[in-house]
């Protein structure tokens, strides 16, 4: 009878192996099944794991969507800049167009110098109904009325003249705008300022009698 002991091969030995990780297998499993399941301190009774799970995922989400829409609105003070630029440029446009109007007015003669020059001659027919010699006749009658067209008018072309001015240098006083200022409306300022001194060079010519001297009682 053979009493030596059987030692054990290599196959018993790996499957002994085998036997051992598929028993501690159930235990790693539960312990990462225990640590899923674990619910953080400070949260009501009643809430599961995979709650807690939704919420954390629902509000980074919201916080990314609220990152992207804060970086992409834009600035309310800049919409503001541009808005009162806005203003001031249409402000600008609309001075520059009334100065060019005001050194045409003034070349060209308003309705206001006709009124006032018809005036003239009226008084100076009252004046000269009694009688008065030929030179004060056309004093009267004809000369003031000249006159008084020739100072409405150079008025409109002052008044055109300052407007324009007024039109470049704008920008150059008050709190800096965003936007320059437009070429057209420095353009038409330009054309304004034009006219309202060739308007004032005509006017005062007149005013003075350079250009046309009053008819002399010796020549009629």
């Amino acid at each position: 009878m053979n009493t030596t002991p059987s030692t054990p091969t290599t196959d018993d030995t790996d499957e002994k192996k085998a036997t051992d990780s598929t028993v501690a297998a159930p235990d790693v499993t539960k312990k990462a099944g225990a640590a899923e399941d674990a619910i953080p301190d400070g949260v009501a009774p009643g809430v599961t794991a995979s709650d807690v799970t939704e919420m954390d995922v629902a509000a980074t989400d919201a916080a990314a969507e609220d990152g992207v829409h804060a970086g992409t609105e834009p600035e309310p003070f800049a919409e503001a800049d541009e808005a009162t630029a806005a203003g001031t440029g249409a402000g600008t446009g609309a001075a520059a167009v009334v100065s060019a109007g005001l050194g045409i007015v003034s070349l060209s003669g308003a309705w206001t110098g006709r009124v006032a020059a018809e005036r003239e001659t009226l008084l100076g027919q009252i004046k000269t109904s009694q009688g008065g010699s030929a030179a004060q006749q056309i004093s009267e009658i004809y000369g003031d009325a000249w006159h008084t067209t020739a100072f409405v008018n150079g008025l409109f072309a002052l008044l055109a003249l300052l407007v324009g001015v007024f039109v470049l240098v704008r920008p150059a006083f008050g709190t800096p705008s965003v936007l320059p200022q437009a070429g057209w409306i420095r353009s038409v300022a330009w054309a304004g300022i034009a006219l309202g001194v060739l308007g004032l060079l005509i006017s005062v010519g007149m005013y003075l009698d350079l250009f046309v001297a009053l008819p002399s009682a010796a020549g009629g």
